[in-house]
């Protein structure tokens, strides 16, 4: 009898393997003392820390002073317990989207008393975007506050995977836990290229509806900033705000006119553009933009 059963208990042994392998892997404790910030990864899933944040600080950031003070507000109300939005930033390109993101974090945890709960900033990939659910139930019962961070975020067609984050933004039965806030940056207001919407509205049986059930994922971030191209002195001003804040030695009428060839070159103004510009001139000078 004995000897039939070893074939059967064998199978259950391999099936039983085959399941775990399958299953999402549960994340590592973490000591969040350990860093500002994280990045998650999903398989295996688990956080690491960012022992330095590449970023800007926000005096640095022309241009955009009413997001700038919007998302701060946002930002601050999160960090105090209070209730806040999901933020969707979106628009031109290089104008300091992601940059505002990481230098918002930075002032508003800088701000926080020593016995408030700290607040982190967790950076998620766009292709890690539908384990958001289970990173976001890793973080429900931890003390900590964290900003969930998705840089470029966007979809296209045929990919399915924005309704996840529309289940865990806002849809889910467990709903967004109260410690985190979800912040994302896109070229796109509505995270769909317009081909894709419009493939709906002309395919669907009910054009009205399947357009909808599309565009309502960026209805899920109750705060909308918009970034647009900026003006020439606009970007003169920020190229100058680097070239101070770095003690770079050139003076205006030097500067002035190769920053603005630069920019004529490349088609664009951008704070992106005032960045490579400096990054160029400072090179040329012999100076460390440390």
């Amino acid at each position: 009898m004995q000897k039939n059963l070893d074939p059967t208990r064998d199978l259950l042994e391999r099936i039983a393997d085959a399941l775990e392998r399958l299953a999402p892997a549960v994340a590592a404790p973490v000591d969040f003392a350990a860093a500002d910030a994280f990045i998650w990864h999903a398989r295996p899933a688990h956080l690491q820390p960012v022992p330095r944040i590449n970023r800007v600080a926000l005096p640095l950031l022309k241009g955009i002073d009413r997001s700038r003070d919007t998302l701060m507000e946002n930002t601050r109300r999160f960090a105090d317990g209070l209730p806040a939005n999901n933020a969707l930033l979106w628009g031109a390109r290089g104008m300091g989207k992601s940059s505002l993101v990481k230098a918002v974090h930075a002032a508003i945890a800088a701000e926080l008393l020593a016995d408030a709960a700290p607040l982190k900033l967790i950076e998620i990939h766009r292709e890690d975007i539908e384990t958001l659910p289970e990173l976001m139930g890793f973080l429900r019962d931890q003390p900590e506050r964290f900003l969930l961070f998705c840089d470029d975020l966007s979809f296209d067609a045929g990919d399915t995977s924005y309704k996840s984050l529309k289940a865990a933004l806002e849809g889910g039965v467990e709903g967004r836990p109260e410690n985190v806030a979800f912040y994302a940056t896109s070229n796109r207001r509505h995270l769909l290229p317009r081909d894709m919407i419009e493939n709906e509205r002309s395919t669907a049986i009910n054009p009205s509806e399947a357009v909808q059930e599309k565009v309502s994922l960026s209805d899920r971030f109750g705060l909308w900033l918009g970034f647009h191209n900026c003006s020439q002195d606009q970007y003169l001003e920020m190229v100058a705000g680097y070239l101070d804040h770095y003690k770079v030695p050139a003076a205006e009428a030097e500067w002035r006119p190769e920053a603005l060839e630069w920019a004529t070159t490349r088609g664009s103004r951008s704070g992106r553009v005032a960045w490579q510009f400096v990054q160029d001139l400072a090179g040329r000078k012999g100076v460390r933009l440390d």
